[in-house]
């Protein structure tokens, strides 16, 4: 017999009854029953229970055993009388009576159980992270994780691509997000950055002549933590030539719906995407990443408080000075206590920077819908008729009201939207709604730098190519750009690519980038282009999301093997880190720390 296991703790079953058998793991735990002890023994596999009577020549070693000690058990398969049966467990239906013991490790008093789903705070679980991934909900996790991205190549391949590897250490790009940079020790004051993603590389490998490309890719940026963003991420990275937008979709449409409904635990997943060009979605769900498990329509009612008739002078003033008012549904909120609506203005002040949400209750009296509520005396019933029928309400709904710049309206309506879906219990959990959003401007004014910038991704190709960029208003134009999102996640950004260079010149230039700093930054994929480029267009959607999503969580830490914390600190093994000063010498690097304000000094 093998020196540790003939079996998995998962693997025996009632069939294996009467074997002699082996298994190791960790003991998971411990149940001391009027001296007859029995001990869950866990592995990557499953769990076995394991029972030691009182008389057995092991029973003094077993009850010196703690949790988590690992441990070697030969014993007899018994199944279980019916009484006793676990249909809970895989192995549910057999114990091992033990004829044999061996401790491989002890354990010391455990930081965190690993028995039970305990929440623990999250440095605690970070800095023992090898304790964490020891319990049942996240090690199933990462578990569930690479059987996804099992899937996903699998996918790929069958519809015809092939997977290539791009380099890590690459050259600075000044698009995007902040990139880490990488001393480059043979180049004294020169400097690696670690991609942001494949951009350049996948586009390159379409002029090599690939066609379908794909790959697992790591991506990295330096970026503030959040809930569904990290530094290091991975990407299924996907490019095609000689397609057009459509292609791309019916292309990949298949691939990312077979692998939610693969993992979907019995939820539904959308058929057919819908298409939802993105004016369209910051009007209707005030976000270009639409839950669209809320059935919740903004409207716009900016032409209603405009109305010579309506004397509410907040948003009249609003609308005369070129803004919006944005109209939310709350269905069956008219039933809620004032206390619903007040709670609701307090969230605006107080985390949207907002001055507050207007509101009118509908009731219906007498056969006919009439409103109420602190703004309802500023607006003639005709008007509120208009804002019902706009909004498809009916007495018994409210409607809740953001004001100002249009993009301001937006984006407040959006998260109003969000929040009073989540409030009225409206989302349906078990769904996994898809979407593609389309047709996303080309260009933005950005207020804070007075000037045109890209909205997107600035190798896309614009909507009317070369004549577009010349000819039309910057702020006009639409890119062949487009984003999947999946229950108000983003999973992926893509593009049909700009594969002529007089475009992409062209396309800079109106940003206030010349010809040289194209030529400097994007000198290898401009020459490039120069040699005969296929069209081409790919997208990449996000692993670490998508896996987010089938394991039903909220944080991407909890399908990371090893995750940072908020402070985009690694507890478990010390990074970022101090380095020696002979490293930062041959490194030709010196460090200059931040200054400490007055104040700072004061306070310590």
């Amino acid at each position: 017999m093998h020196k540790y296991r003939s079996h998995t703790c998962g693997e025996l079953r009632k069939s294996h009854a009467g074997e002699t058998i082996r298994l190791s793991g960790w003991v998971n735990r411990i149940r001391d029953h009027g001296g007859l002890l029995f001990i869950d023994l866990r592995d990557h596999y499953g769990i076995t229970q394991i029972v030691v009577n009182p008389d057995s020549e092991f029973f003094p070693l077993a009850e010196t055993i703690r949790s988590e000690w690992v441990v070697t058990v030969t014993g007899t398969v018994i199944e279980r009388v019916a009484a006793a049966i676990n249909p809970k467990m895989d192995t549910g239906e057999i114990e091992i009576g033990i004829t044999g013991l061996e401790i491989q490790s002890a354990a010391k008093e455990l930081a965190l159980p690993v028995f039970g789903e305990l929440d623990y705070p999250e440095d605690t679980r970070l800095k023992y992270r090898f304790l964490d991934l020891r319990r049942e909900r996240i090690h199933n996790n990462i578990v569930r994780r690479s059987q996804i991205i099992s899937s996903m190549r699998k996918r790929m391949v069958n519809e015809g691509f092939t997977e290539y590897q791009t380099p890590i250490l690459t050259a600075s790009s000044p698009e995007g997000a902040r990139d880490f940079l990488v001393p480059a020790r043979m180049h004294p004051g020169k400097y690696y950055a670690l991609p942001q993603a494949p951009q350049q590389f996948k586009q390159l490998a379409m002029v090599a002549g690939f066609d379908r490309y794909f790959q697992i890719a790591p991506c990295f940026r330096d970026e503030d933590p959040r809930a569904d963003r990290a530094l290091e991420f991975y990407q299924l990275d996907i490019e095609m030539s000689f397609v057009t937008q459509e292609d791309i979709f019916q292309t990949i449409e298949p691939v990312l719906r077979g692998i939610f409904e693969e993992f979907a635990d019995g939820k539904s997943v959308t058929k057919t995407f819908p298409r939802i060009p993105y004016l369209e979605a910051m009007l209707k769900y005030g976000s270009d990443k639409p839950d669209l498990r809320n059935p919740i329509e903004i409207v716009d009612v900016t032409d209603q408080f405009g109305d010579d008739s309506v004397s509410f002078k907040a948003f009249k003033g609003i609308v005369a000075s070129g803004g919006s008012v944005r109209a939310i549904p709350a269905p069956g909120a008219a039933s809620k206590p004032r206390s619903f609506f007040d709670k609701m203005n307090d969230w605006a002040r107080k985390d949207m920077g907002a001055a507050g949400l207007g509101y009118i209750i509908f009731d219906e009296i007498d056969g006919e819908i009439v409103g109420r509520g602190p703004i309802a005396k500023f607006i003639p019933a005709e008007i509120q008729a208009q804002m019902v029928a706009k909004a498809g309400i009916n007495g018994g709904d409210a409607l809740f009201f953001a004001a100002g710049k249009t993009s301001t309206a937006a984006t407040l309506a959006g998260a109003a939207r969000d929040r009073i879906g989540h409030q009225l219990g409206l989302i349906d959990e078990t769904k996994f709604e898809l979407c593609w959003i389309v047709d996303f401007p080309m260009y933005e004014f950005d207020e804070k730098e007075d000037k045109l910038d890209f909205s997107h991704n600035p190798f896309s190709m614009p909507q009317g190519g070369l004549e577009a960029l010349e000819n039309q208003d910057p702020l006009d134009i639409l890119g062949y750009q487009y984003d999947i999102v999946c229950n108000g996640f983003e999973l992926s950004s893509g593009a049909v690519r700009n594969h002529k260079p007089e475009i992409m010149y062209k396309a800079f230039e109106l940003v206030g980038y010349d010809k040289a700093f194209v030529d400097e930054n994007f000198g290898g994929m401009i020459r490039a282009f120069e040699y005969g480029a296929p069209p081409h267009g790919g997208l990449a959607p996000g692993i670490d999301r998508i896996v987010m999503l089938l394991c039903g969580e909220e944080n991407l830490r909890e399908v990371t093997m090893f995750a940072m914390n908020q402070q985009a600190e690694d507890l478990l093994m010390g990074a970022p880190a101090n380095v020696s000063p002979k490293q930062l010498r041959e490194l030709h690097v010196r460090s200059v720390m931040p200054e400490v304000k007055k104040e700072d000094k004061k306070a310590d």
